[in-house]
């Protein structure tokens, strides 16, 4: 898997990319990642990326120009997502697809916005985290570049911790609990205790489909509701 981030701070990246579960997939070559400047697409001394929009406003807008001549001038797999809040929402969906191609560019917007130039005719397509504006498009590329990457074979030591995850099957992971058994008079459940695979296993179904019914019925919803089976599983541990 390989990605490529187009950015005016690099620097934002690079820390981040030799951290925890991706800076490990790196260095084992399982994921790559190039960092691209943004500013080196700039003719002027200056390296600017950015000017006052046409029409007036506030704020600053990215230039077409050195956006162009920065992406144009790299090798990149494609396809390229602008990061913004006008894009497709990304999901764990969305993170999956994204795994099933042998890579993707990601391009951080930042100031006001971009010009509408680049999102025409340079980008091929938009990417949101969701409804809220930030400063710039590089968090988002550091949440999509984890997100997708631990999807990755060979990432996560164990591969069942990303089937089982939040979302993987339109709801959210069950609880999890380790030593100690008891803290400041607070057990962990008896059935995890049982040394009972199955109990534990319809537990765990049982605690996902309440707790997503509790914070998140809408996932619920967008499932079609909780099936006849499931309700027994509830009910089974007084979960209704």
């Amino acid at each position: 898997m390989r990605v490529d981030v187009f950015t005016i701070f690099p620097s934002m990246l690079e820390a981040f990319l030799d951290c925890g579960v991706i800076g490990r997939s790196i260095e084992q070559g399982l994921v790559s990642v190039r960092v691209h400047d943004l500013r080196m697409g700039a003719g002027d001394p200056h390296r600017s990326v950015d000017d006052s929009p046409f029409g007036g406003g506030a704020g600053m807008v990215m230039m077409p120009e050195p956006l162009f001549n920065a992406v144009e001038q790299e090798d990149h797999p494609r396809p390229l997502f602008l990061l913004g809040p006008g894009g497709r929402r990304f999901d764990q969906a969305t993170a999956r697809e994204l795994t099933e191609a042998d890579g993707f560019s990601l391009l951080c917007g930042r100031y006001e916005g971009v010009d509408q130039r680049v999102g025409d005719h340079l980008v091929d397509g938009e990417l949101s985290l969701g409804d809220f504006v930030m400063a710039g498009g590089e968090v988002a590329a550091m949440a999509i570049i984890e997100a997708v990457g631990r999807l990755v074979p060979g990432v996560l030591g164990n591969e069942m911790s990303a089937a089982e995850e939040s979302f993987s099957d339109g709801l959210l992971e069950y609880p999890h609990y380790t030593r100690p058994a008891e803290f400041r008079g607070w057990p962990v459940p008896e059935v995890l205790r049982s040394g009972d695979h199955g109990r534990v296993d319809r537990w765990r179904r049982a605690q996902s489909l309440a707790r997503t019914a509790a914070l998140r019925p809408d996932l619920i919803e967008a499932r079609g509701g909780v099936t006849a089976e499931e309700r027994a599983l509830l009910e089974e541990f007084g979960l209704v």
